[in-house]
């Protein structure tokens, strides 16, 4: 069925099926009685508890099995196997990379630097490529314990042609501990073969040339899987969400590929990819199917909030509704754009006597607290004499309607398949009929002529995977672990000197935000103990980037907290953080063009 925008449809699925579950598979073969009184090692994407069942179940027909995680295999060892209580340091060897990103098993390790105090866990690269790490455990009754932990991957190439290295299911099964003289093997779990089947479904397809290609597509698949909290470090180790990522970017490329737009064109126009991963199954099952935007019941379905609190005490992202309602509350010249799937994005003017500058946020809809950030620095601005500015608080209405959506089951994933569109592009680099979003925007520049533009983003809150294609998510390896709030600087060509002068004055004003710097310092440490040191500019405790540009205003100021998805307090001390950024740089902004007119 064809739609307006040549979107295709489909009343039957482009695949359902069911796997075997590869845990119920090895049980079931190594219950024989020709394996009795053999010993075993497997390697898969299940969890401890499911682990430790079938290594009982095994044992009760005489086999000796130790079942592992194929996933973050270090960090499920301490988790297994060391008794934290009892460590007084730790220092791992971990192997270079033989293909792809050096620090790959350094990277794989975090967050293991938070586990003891700063110090406590040293990692050192080995010269040689071996899939293992070497762990020295260091008591506090003063023993040491030697440990070696196996990470067993496979070589092959990813989206774009390079070689990489992925975590893969593995088989060793020997007729004493320690040996693999039966059974050597890498193993395609159910896990790996969800992902390819998913992604052979979507290539198989006829797929038309003009984009969008369809108007929603969707990966359902039910699993086993696991997330495992880590409160020593609030990081949850999850197959699922690294499945929706590795889904979402993997086919993000694939329709690159088939438009024969470079990769990482944010452009393109595919449609909405939206995987949906949950666990809790028995067995794996996988549906991809083609389907029609349908808002309303999109809406009906999603997570609830807690709209009736003020501004600054929200916990978690307001409903749209709550945002429209706090917009129109104030007087201003409104002006708005439909968006693809028939939402409104609202902007507004508020005239005044200082100089302009246009705030917004949402662009990337599973950003959440800069759409606070936003309202409440405006909120602030309406008491201010003069005050002069454009405001958009929520860019991409679609984008956040889906991570509403997504938040039902996951409330604390960071959900990308959000970040774009329903066009499936990013709203900043549409460059073509129909602009739809991308005119409120324009509109908000041409109204107000502000020479600044505050943009407020954010970024994963915990680690980024994907982990079928060479772990390090392409294209995002500075993005993966979050190394505290930062700023983006971009300057047309002649703004170099007034760009700078506001970014060193914000970081400045910045420093006296209570619990910001210790914030900072923090994560900053656990990302350089596992990514290695960090390749920005540090201003007051921040870190900055700063390039040239020829997009939108002459100078934007685009923030950076690691928001996704965080909740309760850790949701107001964000958005609290872009309220005091986008005031800060409009303070700042009325000195410095001041200074650059006269």
């Amino acid at each position: 069925m064809h739609h307006p925008y040549g979107t295709i449809t489909s009343p039957a699925p482009l695949l359902d099926v069911t796997l075997e579950r590869t845990l119920h598979v090895w049980v079931q073969r190594f219950s024989q009685p020709q394996w009795r009184g053999r010993h075993l090692q497997g390697w898969l994407f299940e969890g401890a508890a499911a682990r430790r069942e079938a290594e009982r179940q095994l044992a009760a027909v005489g086999v000796q099995a130790q079942l592992h995680s194929a996933y973050k295999p270090l960090v499920q060892h301490f988790i297994d196997q060391v008794d934290s209580t009892q460590l007084a340091a730790a220092h791992v060897h971990y192997p270079r990379a033989a293909a792809g990103e050096q620090r790959r098993f350094a990277l794989e390790a975090y967050p293991l630097g938070s586990l003891l105090p700063e110090g406590g866990v040293q990692l050192s690269q080995r010269a040689d490529d071996q899939p293992w790490y070497d762990v020295q455990l260091h008591l506090k009754d003063g023993r040491s314990l030697h440990q070696r932990v196996y990470a067993p991957n496979r070589r092959h190439t990813d989206a774009a042609g390079d070689a990489v290295l992925s975590p893969t299911g593995w088989l060793r099964v020997g007729t004493a501990p320690g040996l693999a003289d039966l059974i050597d093997e890498a193993v395609t779990t159910d896990y790996e073969q969800a992902f390819a089947l998913a992604m052979q479904a979507v290539r198989s397809q006829p797929w038309p040339q003009q984009e969008p290609y369809f108007e929603r597509l969707d990966i359902r698949i039910d699993l086993p899987g696991y997330e495992q909290p880590l409160d020593w470090a609030g990081e949850t180790v999850s197959t699922l969400e690294a499945l929706h990522e590795e889904l979402y970017f993997s086919l993000l490329e694939f329709f690159q590929q088939h438009s024969g737009r470079p990769t990482g064109d944010r452009r393109l126009q595919p449609g909405q990819i939206v995987p949906d991963v949950r666990g809790g199954a028995d067995a794996v099952r996988v549906h991809v199917a083609l389907r029609a935007f349908d808002a309303p019941a999109q809406d009906a379905l999603a997570a609830p909030t807690e709209d009736n609190q003020p501004l600054h005490l929200l916990a978690t992202a307001p409903s749209p509704e709550r945002i429209v309602q706090t917009l129109h509350a104030w007087p201003a010249e409104r002006f708005s754009a439909p968006t693809r799937q028939g939402r409104t994005v609202w902007g507004q003017y508020h005239a005044g006597s200082q100089h302009p500058v246009f705030i917004s946020a949402g662009q990337h809809a599973n950003e959440t607290s800069g759409v606070v950030g936003a309202l409440r620095a405006a909120q602030a601005l309406q008491a201010q004499p003069g005050a002069h500015f454009a405001l958009v608080a929520l860019e991409n209405p679609d984008g956040y309607a889906l991570h509403r959506e997504l938040c039902t089951h996951h409330r604390d994933h960071m959900h990308h398949a959000a970040r774009y569109t329903a066009l499936g592009d990013d709203v900043e680099y549409r460059d073509r009929e129909p602009l739809l979003e991308r005119l409120v925007r324009q509109e908000a520049l041409a109204r107000s002529g502000a020479r600044l533009h505050v943009n407020l983003h954010g970024y994963p809150a915990h680690e980024w995977t994907r982990p079928l294609s060479g772990y390090v998510p392409r294209g995002f390896g500075q993005w993966m672990l979050p190394k505290g709030f930062f700023l983006i600087l971009r300057h047309h060509v002649g703004w170099q000197q007034p760009a700078r002068a506001l970014l060193e004055a914000v970081c400045q004003r910045l420093a006296d935000v209570p619990g910001l710097a210790e914030f900072n310092a923090r994560q900053r440490a656990l990302y350089e103990l596992h990514a290695g040191p960090m390749p920005f500019e540090v201003l007051h405790g921040i870190a900055c980037m700063q390039s040239e540009t020829t997009h939108d205003a002459p100078v934007t100021l685009i923030t950076e907290f690691p928001d996704e998805t965080v909740h309760g307090a850790a949701f107001q001390f964000a958005h609290t953080v872009q309220r005091e950024t986008a005031l800060a740089a409009v303070h700042e902004w009325q000195r410095i063009m001041d200074a650059h007119q006269g």
